[in-house]
């Protein structure tokens, strides 16, 4: 299963290519920043890798409903950005995060890998295998991601799901304006049978 998923990356990432909704606005607007929060990972999984659905050699899938992420990195120039990393982490579909003190950390889907990395390529792209996030107590559904150039880093945002009825009531997603807003929030495709993963989206990032 892994391979076959590795084989198929290029594909997903074309797929994931053909509309990215901050192509139309925003290009010069960088993303915007959003706080790491308490939850990054207190100990690394020893599988880092973009699927997240996977974990280490289990052929188990996650539980959650499968999600396809696809992205682009550029500066505010459009120029795109080629290996820089990407690192995304979310909880599980219980709300459960890869940290120690997370609530109900015992009860957490040891299938779910709850972290992953990957290097944009020569075009900026990059792309992820994880589980469309879930809200918690306090929180709309979303996933952190940062940008690291070596070890520096570049960005640390949050994206959401578009027009999730509990974005509203969040502390952290009110703080954007209108335009980061849209920036940061994933519109979601429902995929029909026999295809990769359940849902798509796509993200323009901007450093």
């Amino acid at each position: 299963m892994r391979s076959m998923i590795c084989s198929r990356r290029d594909l997903l990432i074309a797929a994931g290519l053909v509309a990215f909704p901050q192509l139309a606005i925003g290009e010069l607007t960088k993303t915007a920043w959003q706080s790491e929060g308490p939850f990054y990972p207190d100990r690394m999984p020893e599988d880092r890798d973009n699927d997240l659905v996977l974990n280490g050699a289990s052929t188990r899938r996650a539980g959650g409903q499968t999600l396809s992420l696809a992205g682009l990195l550029t500066d505010q120039q459009s120029q795109p950005l080629s290996g820089l990393a990407v690192e995304i982490w979310q909880t599980d579909m219980n709300g459960i995060y890869l940290h120690r003190r997370s609530y109900n950390h015992s009860m957490r889907d040891r299938h779910f890998q709850g972290y992953g990395r990957t290097i944009t390529d020569n075009m900026g792209r990059f792309q992820f295998r994880t589980i469309l996030p879930v809200p918690y107590p306090g929180r709309t559904p979303h996933i952190h991601m940062k940008i690291l150039d070596a070890s520096r880093g570049m960005l640390t945002t949050q994206l959401y799901l578009k027009e999730h009825p509990s974005n509203e009531r969040d502390f952290l997603f009110k703080a954007l304006n209108d335009l980061e807003r849209e920036m940061n929030s994933l519109k979601l495709t429902r995929n029909s049978g026999g295809v990769h993963s359940k849902f798509s989206s796509s993200v323009r990032i901007v450093v």
